[in-house]
């Protein structure tokens, strides 16, 4: 039975939207940071959509920009290339992530939320930690849990054996990996390989529950695995599996993380995901 399940859900990792075509032609634009502006511009003038919610985010409160930013140019001048490829993945999944995700009891717009959040506090810690090479943090934040939406439907259809399982006292990935043959974690990486997404995002997104076991440490993975412990800790996106995250007490040695690094991000998050997701909704 577990064979038939994971063959279901690897259809469905295949048959999960991809990104509109527009944004994967400007997402392999904007990777080289010697693509002409022009080019950039020609793309975005034929999607007004995108651009409108893009320069929403770019001006939101998150980013504090003193001045209003009104084209895309002016949005690479003061944000940058990495700054604007994280604002139209942004825009990009917002529309996939708002929906409910029943089987991890997550109503409109909870899985999105907790998506900011870790993005933002991933973003926060990486900060305050001064951590280097991390410019895709934002973007791993974002997109750790998108592979809820595949799997969420088979979570609720075999909600009583994954209740059975929970008296045993694991971790709810272990459940899945038990009931299904992978987590979400594995089903998410899967969609970002699809995608095309650099090795360091799907490795974030692949191991942000067991970052202990990805075949190459990377500082990404171990600030998005705490972040996401932060969003659940002030109560955004918990759902069935909140309940039981377990911390890696390797990655909190390796980031040398002490409380007051938690407080602070903690206490200063919820603002950040108002700001930014303020900026997305219809004006």
């Amino acid at each position: 039975m577990k064979t038939e399940l994971l063959e279901t859900i690897r259809k469905d990792v295949g048959n999960f939207p991809g990104m509109p075509g527009a944004a994967s032609k400007l997402l392999a634009l904007l990777n080289n940071t010697e693509t002409p502006m022009a080019e950039i511009e020609a793309i975005l003038r034929y999607e007004p959509g995108l651009t409108a919610n893009v320069l929403r985010l770019v001006n939101s409160a998150y980013f504090g920009i003193p001045r209003k930013v009104g084209s895309v140019r002016q949005a690479i001048l003061f944000m940058g290339w990495k700054r604007l490829t994280q604002m139209v993945i942004a825009s990009c999944v917002s529309a996939v992530m708002d929906k409910p995700v029943s089987g991890y009891d997550l109503a409109p717009g909870e899985l999105w939320r907790h998506a900011i959040a870790v993005a933002v506090a991933s973003e926060g810690l990486a900060k305050i930690l001064e951590l280097k090479d991390v410019e895709e943090i934002f973007t791993a934040g974002l997109l750790h849990d998108v592979g809820k939406m595949v799997l969420g439907r088979f979570v609720e259809e075999h909600r009583i054996d994954m209740e059975v399982e929970r008296y045993r006292d694991q971790s709810f990935e272990k459940i899945e990996k038990e009931i299904f043959g992978m987590d979400h974690a594995e089903v998410g990486a899967q969609i970002l390989a699809n995608w095309g997404l650099p090795e360091g995002l799907v490795l974030a997104v692949r191991y942000h529950h067991e970052p202990e076991n990805s075949p190459k440490p990377l500082p990404m993975i171990d600030v998005v695995h705490i972040a996401d412990l932060i969003s659940l800790m002030i109560g955004i996106g918990v759902g069935r599996e909140g309940l039981q995250y377990e911390v890696s007490r390797d990655v909190t040695d390796r980031l040398h993380l002490e409380a007051h690094h938690l407080e602070r991000v903690a206490s200063q998050t919820l603002e950040w995901v108002q700001s930014f997701t303020v900026s997305l909704q219809p004006e």
